[in-house]
């Protein structure tokens, strides 16, 4: 029996599932032989969905998750924030 309140955190959980979205795009633009950085900024920088491929339902994926939070979390990632 636990005694405590257990938290649950909303941004863990988001970020959690914006990495796994993410790894499967990236591994789905790689099996299909694209470079899956490159298509990936193309997708963020234009919003345009046919830089990311439908196999393995990553196009439909991907826009599940908001640009601008995506672009927030990489850019606080890459700055170590």
């Amino acid at each position: 029996m636990l005694d405590g309140t257990r938290k649950f955190n909303m941004k863990e959980e988001s970020d959690k599932e914006m990495n796994r979205v993410l790894q499967t795009v990236y591994d789905a633009l790689k099996e299909k032989g694209y470079n899956p950085i490159n298509q990936i900024v193309g997708y963020l920088l234009s919003e345009d969905p046919t830089y990311i491929t439908n196999y393995n339902n990553a196009r439909s994926l991907i826009r599940k998750i908001d640009r601008d939070e995506l672009m927030q979390e990489l850019i606080s990632h890459y700055l170590d924030l």
